[in-house]
């Protein structure tokens, strides 16, 4: 994923959720994020990425378990959760960051 520095780089926060189609965590989080997003809206960005397919990156990234959530600003990882997590609290720590 070449254009990953490019898609973190925005100057509004970018949620990342690695994921893999086998993990069910994963599936129960897709409804969740839906919803987050469409709180939010333009203010935040959320790019799912398969670590199957991206295993280098989820390497980098130091990704042992799914769902791994990091949130970056302006290229700065400044937030990271694995495990799932309630759509408030996601909602509150992306708006924290603004």
């Amino acid at each position: 994923m070449s254009n990953f520095s490019e898609i973190i780089n925005q100057n509004k926060p970018v949620l990342i959720d690695f994921y893999a189609d086998w993990c069910g965590p994963c599936k129960m989080m897709s409804p969740i994020l839906k919803d987050v997003k469409s709180v939010l809206g333009e203010n935040v960005s959320i790019i799912k990425i398969n670590v199957d397919k991206n295993q280098s990156l989820a390497a980098q990234y130091q990704v042992k378990g799914v769902p791994t959530f990091l949130l970056f600003k302006n290229g700065k990882q400044i937030w990271r959760q694995s495990g799932m997590i309630q759509k408030d609290e996601l909602i509150n720590v992306i708006s924290n960051s603004n």
